[in-house]
């Protein structure tokens, strides 16, 4: 899961950051409104959490960027703002929630865990593929029906692909996609090859077939053979 968080204060954006990766998720940070419309226009996001004030812009006029350029993306709103018109506001204009500073990591993590349930409907929480079969929620992938032991990296990578067969994908997006935006300024990104070459062994190891084509110059394919 991809997650921005658009905060101006560095050290509460680097505690929620150092949290939330330990809980395996790619964060990227904006410490200003301008940074953060660039980023909701030019990548994709999960989840946003979205500070009110930003030393230039207003939050609420960013959120409403955000359902016009991310209407996917979930939006929790995280404001030293108290008053209940401004919590109705944000939760009007099409917020998923709103915490108020000063918060528990903990308590933000379980905000989250929980937009992206409602998000993500029991009966879709499985994602299949032929024989491979991934549950969102556990985070266990089950290949002809055997467990498979996938490190973070490989599920999310597996994810990726499935999410995205037939489509083909650049060594720098899958980077970009596992590690967060700051790849797109490493000249070189090889080592996304050694994650594919683990996830191939593994998915044929267990009897899967090899969906897994490359693209040679160009990135890698996941295409039912």
């Amino acid at each position: 899961m991809k997650i921005l968080i658009i905060e101006d204060h560095k050290d509460l954006a680097s505690n929620i950051t150092d949290y939330l990766k330990k809980e395996d998720y790619v964060c990227e940070v904006a410490s200003d409104a301008k940074e953060a419309i660039d980023k909701i226009e030019l990548f994709e996001y999960d989840c946003i959490l979205l500070d009110l004030m930003l030393p230039d812009g207003n939050g609420l006029d960013i959120l409403k960027h955000i359902k016009n350029y991310a209407p996917g993306a979930s939006v929790i709103i995280v404001s030293a703002k108290n008053s209940l018109d401004t919590k109705l506001t944000g939760l009007d204009d099409g917020a998923d929630d709103y915490i108020t500073k000063p918060f528990s990591l903990p308590e933000l993590h379980s905000r989250i865990k929980a937009v992206l349930r409602r998000k993500t409907p029991e009966a879709n929480r499985i994602l299949s593929f032929n024989e491979i079969k991934i549950d969102l929620e556990s985070k266990e992938c089950r290949i002809n029906d055997q467990l498979v032991n996938l490190t973070k990296k490989e599920l999310n990578l597996l994810i990726y692909f499935i999410n995205n067969q037939n489509r083909m994908l650049s060594k720098q997006a899958i980077a970009s996609h596992l590690w967060g935006d700051y790849t797109y300024s490493i000249d070189n990104v090889d080592f996304v090859y050694q994650h594919l070459k683990n996830l191939r062994k593994k998915v044929l190891d267990a009897g899967g077939k090899d969906y897994l084509q490359t693209v040679y110059g160009l990135g890698y394919k996941w295409i039912d053979k």
